[in-house]
């Protein structure tokens, strides 16, 4: 899939490079995670956050514990392309 991660460099604080299989590329910035909480509280720990790794079987960013970042996610966030439509919900109809 297009929006699978190829490759990720660590930049600074919770700045990640992203390369696709696509051949786009860009900057996303973690830091909003952590506001998130639940599993993303364990991005408070830099040291833990700087452990991500390209799972290329899932073709997305992963942490030890299982932790990952959908990659449709990712590549809306670094190239600035849409969501792709299926991840959008539908409101219900009363």
């Amino acid at each position: 899939m297009n929006y699978d991660i190829i490759d990720a460099k660590y930049i600074e604080g919770y700045k990640l490079e992203l390369i696709f299989k696509d051949g786009k590329k860009g900057i996303v910035d973690l830091s909003v995670y952590i506001h998130k909480g639940g599993v993303f509280s364990r991005f408070t720990d830099i040291e833990y956050f700087k452990q991500f790794y390209v799972n290329r079987e899932i073709g997305t960013l992963c942490w030890p514990d299982g932790l990952d970042i959908a990659p449709e996610t990712l590549y809306h966030v670094a190239t600035g392309e849409p969501l792709p439509v299926w991840t959008k919900t539908e409101k219900a109809v009363a």
